[in-house]
């Protein structure tokens, strides 16, 4: 009884080891697994793999490894719950060729995901950010034009699989929540009805100079002019009324300066009655709240700005240096 008690104890010593020297090779091969260079990319350098939002940790294991990016769905499940699954971020993800498991958890913990960005220019009109909206080609379907003036000039992240409205309507969300802001902090006194009101004329604003430091000052003109119920005498607006903000590519003739557009604020005295443009940020806080001055007038001074003058006898010497150098360059054709 002893002998074989004895040989009993050898046996399962041996079994014991087998099983510890298995156990080992299986850690170790899902070591090298998790650790190890993964899948080659099916074609191409990387693998494009979407992440669905609300997709548990299993069902993304399950993605990674339908896409062939990772060798073992189960492994990937077992290594994020070790890890801690709470950070994992949905989204569009590039997994390089033989990335390692290790690297693509790391990458969706850390929410590397593919940015696909949408910039809409101050003073594009609604019919530009349309535009760049539907060339984009990772959104889907399509989108009913804006209204002017209704969109935050700014870049914008968008997902693959969006829709085209979805991407108007984030747009327009922020301008809603900028103007909303703004009116509420505006100077009291202006001759701004509403928050359209706002809009529309620092769309003016926005079209009249490309000088970031100019914005206050000609809002200032445009809000004194409005004050003392001048015409507002806008080039921009007159050219809106004829190609809803694209370049004319010409000078304005004068039969245009004589129409009776709504757009036509050389006769209209107030305001057009939409916006020209989609304003910025800047624009807007220019017009809500600008700057105390008596000034009425401005032309363009030949360097890119403009001249600015409180009289309109100031103002004509302004007109007669432009036009000097107006001619001065036509010659030098």
């Amino acid at each position: 009884m002893t002998r074989r008690f004895r040989l009993s104890r050898r046996a399962a010593g041996g079994g014991g080891l087998i099983a510890l020297g298995v156990a080992i090779l299986l850690g170790l091969a899902a070591v090298f697994s998790y650790a190890g260079p993964g899948p080659k990319a099916r074609p191409g350098a990387v693998t494009t793999v979407m992440l669905a939002r609300g997709s548990g940790v299993r069902q993304i294991g399950q993605a990674l490894k339908a896409a062939g990016v990772i060798g073992s769905a189960t492994l990937f499940d077992v290594a994020a719950r070790l890890t801690g699954t709470a950070t994992l971020k949905a989204g569009e993800y590039e997994v390089p060729s033989g990335a390692s498991m290790a690297r693509v958890l790391a990458d969706i913990r850390a929410g590397k995901v593919v940015r696909h960005l949408i910039s809409i220019p101050e003073g594009w009109t609604s019919g530009m950010a349309l535009d760049a909206v539907a060339a984009a080609p990772e959104l889907t379907g399509a989108a009913e034009a804006p209204p002017e003036g209704s969109l935050l000039p700014d870049t914008y992240e968008v997902q693959r699989g969006e829709t085209r409205a979805a991407a108007i309507q984030q747009m327009r969300d922020a301008r809603n929540r900028v103007l909303e802001a703004l009116w509420a902090a505006r100077q009291p006194g202006l001759p701004l009805a509403t928050p359209q009101d706002a809009v529309t004329l620092a769309s003016i604003v926005e079209k009249e100079t490309g000088l970031a430091a100019e914005r206050p000052r000609i809002a200032a003109i445009f809000i004194n002019r409005l004050r003392a119920g001048m015409a507002l005498q806008s080039d921009p607006t007159i050219i809106y009324s004829l190609t809803r903000g694209r370049p004319l590519g010409r000078g304005i003739r004068a039969s245009e300066l004589a129409s009776t557009s709504p757009y036509n604020t050389y006769r209209t005295i107030g305001l057009p009655p939409t916006p020209i443009a989609n304003p910025g940020r800047a624009a807007l806080e220019a017009v809500l709240n600008p700057p105390k001055t008596d000034e009425l007038y401005f032309v363009a001074d030949g360097t890119g700005g403009h001249a600015f003058a409180s009289t309109y006898e100031a103002h004509a010497k302004n007109v007669e240096r432009w036009r000097a150098i107006e001619k001065a360059k036509a010659s030098a054709k």
